[in-house]
């Protein structure tokens, strides 16, 4: 009897350690802090990726930079030191510019426009990443970008020597041919940034604004909806294949779930955060006639820009979104 009890103990032991050798985890890195709308969603993507495959897939969330910083990232997922990571789509730009074309600005400037770019986007931004082993779980779009300054802005002109924060190559353009000095700042710097007059303007959503207390070092918020760009969670394809096949239907399946649920979690935010800006003290204004018509008139010069750098591609692209 005590013989068979201590053989049933020493399964279960060996069924337990086996289970725990077959578990997986992985590391993920976001740039954003816990309190941001993506970084909440990537943890319920991770909790529903743990339940879905019973605890053989757990993933690790290093949010804020904490494991890689935001420009590191998509390098880190590429080169396999970790499986998995979250980035700003538009930074990729300079590998191929398809990469960066929600974030031309006035080109789809509302959630329908966004979500029928992405679906004209998606199959090139499918096949760039494939040629750098990654493969896309999900894309979510941050809300409206708007534009916070120190001081009322009414032209284009008012925006002239301005320090302009800027986190893109596509950005860095709008910056420059806006007259401004562009000046590279992430997210987690933005408060000590403006606090030691490093920048004086930048163009960010309103959840960026509210979740970094603007109201503490800017006075403006003009609500210009410029581009609607994304955040894009990839995952390295030699670290995907080695999953079994019930594991990376269980990924896929929870993927699909935070793409539809972030959109959703987007669109909420938008008029949410304007309130909070509003709440605690910011001046929050519709944009003049004439900034919107010199800022437009930026975009069409990016765009222009955009289509000589983008190629037979991008015009393809750029067809069956405006089709």
């Amino acid at each position: 009897m005590f013989m068979t009890k201590l053989l049933g103990g020493a399964a279960i032991a060996v069924a337990a350690l086996t289970s725990q050798a077959s578990a997986e985890s992985w590391d993920m890195p976001t740039p954003y802090p816990d309190a941001t709308f993506h970084t909440a969603n990537i943890h319920e993507f991770a909790k529903d990726v743990a339940e879905a495959t019973g605890g053989a897939l757990e993933i690790k969330v290093h949010s804020a930079g904490s494991l890689f910083k935001h420009p590191e990232i998509s390098k880190a997922v590429r080169s396999g030191q970790v499986p998995a990571g979250e980035f700003f789509l538009s930074l990729l730009a300079n590998d191929n510019a398809a990469f960066g074309v929600d974030s031309l600005p006035f080109l789809a400037t509302n959630y329908g426009e966004a979500e029928k770019l992405w679906a004209a986007q998606k199959e090139v931004i499918d096949q760039l990443l494939d040629e750098q082993r990654l493969m896309a779980l999900y894309a979510v779009p941050w809300p409206p970008q708007g534009l916070y300054t120190t001081k009322e802005i009414t032209s284009v002109a008012d925006l002239a020597g301005l320090k302009f924060r800027t986190y893109n190559a596509t950005l860095e353009e709008f910056v420059n041919l806006a007259g401004a000095a562009p000046t590279q700042v992430e997210v987690p710097d933005i408060p000590q940034a403006f606090s030691t007059g490093r920048v004086e303007a930048m163009i960010t959503s309103p959840s960026t604004g509210a979740n970094s207390k603007a109201w503490d070092f800017l006075s403006h918020y003009t609500d210009i909806q410029a581009w609607i760009p994304k955040n894009i969670v990839v995952v390295n394809k030699r670290s995907f294949m080695r999953l079994d096949e019930a594991t990376q239907a269980a990924v896929l399946e929870a993927a699909a779930k935070a793409e539809a649920r972030g959109w959703e979690m987007s669109q909420a935010e938008t008029a949410a955060k304007i309130a909070v800006l509003k709440e605690n003290g910011i001046t929050v204004v519709a944009p003049s006639e004439e900034l919107m018509t010199g800022l437009k008139d930026i975009g069409a010069q990016m765009l222009d820009n955009w289509k000589a750098k983008a190629g037979d591609s991008g015009s393809a692209l750029l067809q069956a979104y405006q089709q």
